[in-house]
């Protein structure tokens, strides 16, 4: 690993998404964002067991997966 990079490593399993997800109301770096690129943007707060995230966003799509989906395996 380079000792140079600065970020943070986050890897696990799963995630308890609770309390959940909420959007916020409009807000001043929003209305910035919106203004510069000339399309509306949004904020939501995600929370979980151990992370709040705040995702700044002009467009997001969000799907229901089934019980079991898994994307990636390894035999």
């Amino acid at each position: 690993m380079r000792a140079d990079l600065d970020g943070y490593v986050w890897g696990l399993k799963w995630h308890c998404l609770y309390p959940g997800a909420q959007v916020l109301p409009e807000l001043e770096s929003t209305r910035r964002w919106s203004r510069e690129v000339g399309i509306d943007f949004h904020e939501v707060l995600i929370e979980t067991n151990a992370h709040r995230l705040h995702l700044t966003f002009s467009d997001l799509q969000v799907s229901e997966l089934p019980v079991g989906y898994a994307p990636f395996t390894t035999d």
